[in-house]
């Protein structure tokens, strides 16, 4: 169940439309601009609902002279529930059949720009529904794709960044045989390598960042047979990645970073020339990096991510006391 309006302001908007001598159309364009704003930069997850509220209160209004404004709020209805934080799926399912109604109306009716946004979030409540086993990520990456072929790198290069990094995610998650997997893998990092020449440090640094950061993962585990040089590609990509996010400007996507080079550490020779030798320098500085990862997320009360980094901290701490045992012999 949907909760009703408590926002005071909400509240009053909606009896201003009631009582405005605006047209119908008026008056639905003003329910749809006033939850696109909750929408916009919601404080809590009551912002969402009442956006959805006030979408719904625009669909009541349309009959059949107002398709296309009908489509709009269920687009924007979908979004806001897709928004929503939700353990289960029923709020993306809502989302999804709320898209499947909206886009055949935006396609006949909305600028390409439009239809696009709709298609790359779309796209993003079938990939949130695949861990359910109730969509396909194949159907997920063809709603990206056709969405990049309006949000090209030139012209719309903060979307297009988006969009290449979820299609790559979208690569890494699909599972099959191991020749399937490599394969996947493959095409992950070349969508992130691709992307990466569109999308420079200067001119878009947060979305260069994502892109380097989730290379580096992709490099890390791309099934191959030289491991080494697939880790130290990772680490380039990882020192690129920040040259951008820093603990003072950008603390939660720094720790993410140096947590994820500290697994490439983890597992590279000190001397990639002499893999006997071990690997004791990178695995001190691999715990210095989850240190700082830990007391970063714990700071910011990201705790999913500072339990998995002491998890790592126990491991590395274990490997570092192989290998001074295995020194002192």
């Amino acid at each position: 169940m949907t909760p009703s309006i408590t926002d005071s302001t909400v509240k009053a908007a909606l009896a201003a439309i009631a009582s405005e001598s605006a047209t119908t159309e008026e008056k639905i364009q003003m329910l749809i601009e006033l939850a696109q704003g909750l929408q916009k930069k919601p404080k809590t997850s009551g912002d969402l609902w009442n956006a959805v509220e006030l979408y719904q209160q625009a669909i009541k209004m349309c009959s059949g002279d107002y398709s296309l404004w009908k489509a709009r709020s269920q687009a924007g209805m979908a979004g806001a529930l897709k928004s929503i934080p939700d353990v289960g799926a029923e709020l993306l399912l809502q989302a999804k059949a709320g898209y499947e109604e909206a886009l055949p109306i935006l396609r006949q009716l909305a600028g390409v720009v439009e239809v696009a946004e709709a298609q790359m979030n779309f796209g993003l409540v079938l990939q949130s529904l695949v861990p359910f086993n109730l969509a396909r990520i194949t159907d997920s990456i063809a709603a990206y794709q056709e969405a990049m072929g309006v949000f090209t790198s030139q012209d719309y290069p903060q979307e297009y960044a988006i969009l290449a990094n979820n299609i790559a995610i979208a690569y890494l998650s699909m599972s099959g045989e191991s020749e399937q997997q490599n394969l996947y893998a493959g095409l992950a990092v070349q969508t992130f390598e691709s992307a990466l020449k569109q999308i420079n440090l200067i001119d878009h640094p947060r979305e260069y960042a994502m892109l380097q950061n989730n290379l580096g993962n992709a490099l890390q585990y791309l099934p191959s047979s030289h491991p080494v040089e697939n880790n130290l590609r990772a680490i380039a990509a990882y020192n690129e990645s920040l040259k951008v996010r820093t603990c003072q400007g950008t603390p939660v996507e720094y720790a993410n970073t140096i947590a994820n080079k500290a697994n490439a550490l983890f597992n590279l020779p000190d001397d990639p020339e002499k893999p006997e030798l071990g690997n004791s320098q990178n695995l001190l500085q691999a715990r210095a990096y989850y240190q700082e990862a830990w007391e970063i997320f714990s700071q910011c009360q990201q705790m999913e991510q500072a339990e998995a980094v002491a998890q790592a901290l126990h491991e590395v701490g274990a490997e570092i006391r192989v290998s001074m045992s295995n020194d002192d012999k």
